[in-house]
């Protein structure tokens, strides 16, 4: 059996060699002319899988290492025979985190506390449901919205879009790119939002740039109606736009999702699929592949500190948030050109970012609020 692996996909070459022959390709570069004697074809978000691609190949297996799908023809798959999958859920952990870190950093450089504050969270699906326990875990207030999951639910708690917008002091988006009734999300951060948002609140896009329209975020943040933004997805990419940039308190090039475990699950998904699907066993030692975790343990004295003075302190030393935004902020200086070279770059090459449940805290002088508050948030107490 031959594969073709995307370069990105973490790990690829090492899971997959235990399936069959193993190509792995930039994600690019990937053409129909490397299918024509593959079997099976694994991929990330930079590799679109469409007819174009894939007609009239022996390819029977896609599989997507990515909790999205907006970049698979799906219908298409579907029609011509080949099974795909994707990996629900593979970093929505990894992006509540980010989002942690990032709502921290923001409250610090502007003065405000996170305790008490009132979060609209947009898509209450794997990444949203995550957000909401770390957010309740700040003390925040919580409002959730998801017309897909309210019509199934017996849940009275979701909100009615606009309701949200007007009571929220921060308004987070997780939500997947939908194009089709009846609950499109394509542009759904448009005119008419941004006007019913409560003024002067913060807006976060970690979900997909096609999700915002950045013209009229633009108008409302030069307006004074949205004060601070953190926006880690962008419409289009790579090529993002400079003007976005420049009204982002926080930016980043499309890496929330990029913890280590993040993309390994993707992996691990696809793995998995792949072999139920050609009845292979499963001979990779997935546990083999993690890598000690650069900060094993923090140690810390919490006396005279307030707790989100100290978990900013904690997380910087986990992720630094801050230097995605100086990465992405560099590679803005460039040409279109090699602007989107460099967003393609800084996420092929993403340092190695662990997850908060791989540090153990030695918490001394700690509130019993403060330490729950850590467990909360993932991170092992002692």
């Amino acid at each position: 059996m031959k594969i073709i692996c995307a370069e990105t996909v973490l790990l690829g070459d090492r899971a997959f060699s235990h399936a069959g022959e193993t190509v792995v390709i930039p994600d690019r570069e990937i053409c129909r002319n490397d299918l024509l004697d593959a079997d099976a074809l694994i991929i990330r978000s930079k590799t679109k899988a469409t007819e174009e691609l894939l007609r009239e190949t022996p390819v029977k297996f896609v599989g997507t290492a990515t909790a999205g799908t907006d970049h698979l023809d799906s219908d298409w798959l579907q029609r011509n025979g080949i099974y795909w999958c994707a990996s629900p859920g593979c970093n929505a952990n990894s992006v509540s985190e980010y989002l942690v870190a990032g709502l921290l950093t923001l409250g610090h450089r502007h003065g405000f506390s996170l305790e008490n504050k009132t979060i609209g969270v947009i898509g209450c699906g794997n990444v949203g449901s995550r957000v909401v326990k770390k957010c309740h875990a700040l003390g925040m207030n919580v409002l959730r919205n998801d017309p897909p999951l309210a019509a199934v639910s017996a849940d009275p708690d979701f909100q009615p879009l606009e309701n949200l917008l007007a009571e929220s002091d921060i308004v987070t988006l997780h939500v997947p790119l939908v194009k089709h009734k009846p609950w499109p999300t394509e542009r759904m951060a448009d005119w008419l939002f941004f006007e019913q948002m409560k003024p002067g609140a913060v807006f976060i896009n970690a979900a997909r740039g096609s999700v915002c329209d950045y013209d009229a975020l633009l108008d409302a943040k030069s307006s004074g109606a949205v004060a601070q933004t953190i926006i880690d997805v962008w419409s289009p990419e790579p090529a993002f736009r400079t003007d976005v940039l420049k009204l982002a308190d926080l930016a980043s090039p499309h890496i929330a999702g990029h913890s280590y475990e993040g993309k390994l699950n993707g992996t691990v998904a696809c793995y998995n699929e792949l072999c139920n699907f050609f009845e292979l066993r499963k001979t990779w030692d997935i546990s083999a592949s993690l890598p000690t975790p650069e900060v094993p343990e923090i140690e810390i004295d919490c006396a005279g500190r307030n707790d989100e003075e100290i978990l900013l302190d904690i997380i910087r030393r986990v992720y630094n948030i801050e230097e995605d935004d100086r990465l992405i902020r560099e590679a803005a200086v460039h040409c279109e050109i090699d602007r989107a070279r460099r967003f393609d770059q800084l996420r092929k090459n993403y340092r190695i970012r662990r997850e908060f449940h791989n540090t153990e805290l030695r918490l001394h002088n700690a509130s019993s609020d403060l330490t729950r508050k850590c467990k909360a948030l993932g991170f092992k107490t002692t």
